[in-house]
């Protein structure tokens, strides 16, 4: 190397670090503020969000109170259905409480929504599967069989009624 070289190195180095060290910074800076607007925003929008929200929260709570098995099939009485009938009008009142509160997913995480669907899916599937043992062949025979199901355990919905409660906790 010859002295001019050297030099220039000498020269360009320091240069290098301080603009090294004035990117980091400046993009720390950067960051932090975008963190704090967010913040800031956040904080001013949440009283008129949180309303809203827990609304969604207690439309869901509802939802899920509803389509516990008790409860549904003390509602949807038998009446002179078929057991097939009564098994498509336990699976159409599931459906379409959930498609009614389906708007309200915009307030929820995404891991509570899937427990939700999942609730809802596993319970229209073990009526389902009650539907097509043999064990009933009436109706009323139905109801009583989906009622021993789940008396075994918790209903699904419950499990998901806990998920939000939690959820809903970690608002405050």
């Amino acid at each position: 190397m010859n002295p001019t070289t050297t030099q220039l190195l000498i020269a360009f180095i320091p240069a290098l670090i301080v603009g090294i060290t004035a990117y980091l910074l400046i993009k720390t800076f950067l960051d932090n503020e975008e963190k704090r607007r967010m913040f800031l925003a956040g904080k001013s929008l949440k009283p008129k969000t949180l309303p809203m929200r827990m609304a969604a929260y207690e439309r869901l709570a509802l939802f899920l109170e509803r389509m516990k098995p008790n409860s549904l099939l003390v509602r949807t009485k038998t009446g002179d259905l078929t057991k097939s009938e009564y098994e498509i009008m336990l699976v159409a009142t599931i459906e379409q409480e959930f498609e009614h509160n389906v708007a309200q997913q915009i307030y929820f995480s995404e891991e509570c929504w899937n427990v939700i669907r999942a609730a809802k899916n596993t319970t229209i599937q073990k009526i389902r599967q009650v539907g097509m043992s043999n064990k009933s062949h009436t109706a009323d025979e139905l109801r009583s069989q989906i009622i021993n199901e789940f008396m075994d355990g918790s209903a699904p919905s419950e499990t998901a009624l806990s998920y939000v409660r939690k959820e809903v906790r970690e608002l405050f």
